[in-house]
């Protein structure tokens, strides 16, 4: 990784991939989505929740060798909440960095449904490597189980159906929030159109290369998670495109194998999967990135350090304090 982006290139052109089979893929970066800003332990008593959690949780993947962290702070005082201030997100990345020194920490900027724009952004103030931006709306539709005691903070059950209608003009702002602090975006997209809004943030100067970009596959009004539509969307990513794919659901496994084959990077944890196989609960994030790690060692790859995943992104090889 001597040469300027001698890792990157086009993932969609067969020769290319050829031509990367012969001389050896770049190691993969496994990024660990620890919990999710939805799901609690009323789906899986495995989902970390408070900064504790969080943090053992993290150390154990991070010692399985994911060198990047997703992280959804929560709400101390609805813990089924997603973080609302710079003080509950500071807790939480204070506690990562301190058992794993020089993981890159990524904060969400999703955060939970109803959040204001001004509450998503609190992450950013607690000054992570890297922040997430989601690209385009958002429209979901599932029930969300009962949260029954003796959990912390339980709720009833309830129908959820809405959307995020994110614009041109928040995208904007939340980019520029980023490249103010120095923070690398995560670009999330979920279909072809996200290559539009990508386009528009290299126009205005507010992303740089290398593009940190995921394709988040399987989700609601997302692209299905088959080969052929990965393959359209990286057809239309920029040239300097660093790719990271998650699978959500049962999907999590095929599109960690796909994206390892193709010379991509991989996002598996309790986020997006809370079943490790038909009818068995994931047990730890710690498995999950355990048998990403086997995949890549299969399949010739070797596993990024947190070092080689922060030269690679291009953000800084010295880890933020707290």
């Amino acid at each position: 990784m001597n040469k300027e982006f001698d890792y990157l290139w086009d993932y969609a052109n067969a020769y290319a991939f050829m031509e990367k089979v012969r001389q050896g893929m770049p190691p993969v970066i496994i990024v660990v989505a620890c919990n999710g800003g939805i799901q609690g332990k009323e789906y899986n008593e495995n989902i970390p929740e408070t900064a504790e959690e969080i943090a053992a949780s993290v150390l154990e993947a991070y010692k399985a060798g994911a060198s990047m962290v997703h992280i959804h702070a929560r709400d101390p005082k609805k813990i089924y909440e997603g973080a609302r201030t710079k003080e509950d997100w500071l807790e939480v990345n204070k506690k990562v960095r301190e058992c794993c020194p020089d993981i890159i920490i990524n904060c969400t900027t999703g955060g939970s449904l109803d959040m204001k724009d001004e509450e998503r952004v609190a992450c950013l103030d607690a000054m992570p490597d890297v922040a997430s931006l989601n690209l385009t709306p958002d429209m979901s539709k599932f029930k969300m189980k009962a949260r029954p005691a003796p959990l912390m903070h339980p709720h009833s059950g309830y129908d959820y159906d809405a959307c995020w209608p994110i614009s041109f003009k928040q995208v904007t702002w939340f980019a520029t929030e980023m490249k103010k602090r120095g923070i690398k975006a995560e670009l999330e997209t979920y279909h072809p159109g996200g290559a539009h809004v990508i386009q528009y943030l290299i126009e205005q100067k507010l992303i740089e290369k290398p593009y940190w970009i995921q394709t988040v596959m399987g989700y609601q009004t997302a692209s299905f998670p088959t080969v052929d539509h990965v393959i359209h969307l990286l057809r239309d990513f920029p040239e300097g495109t660093l790719w990271l794919c998650s699978g959500i659901g049962p999907y999590q496994l095929p599109m960690t194998t796909l994206a390892t084959l193709l010379g991509g990077h991989v996002r598996v944890g309790l986020e997006d999967n809370i079943y490790y196989k038909r009818g068995e609960k994931i047990k730890s994030n710690r498995q999950v990135v355990e048998r990403a790690v086997r995949i890549a060692h299969e399949l010739n790859r070797e596993v990024a350090t947190p070092q080689q995943a922060r030269k690679m992104l291009g953000i800084s090889e010295t880890p933020r304090k707290y």
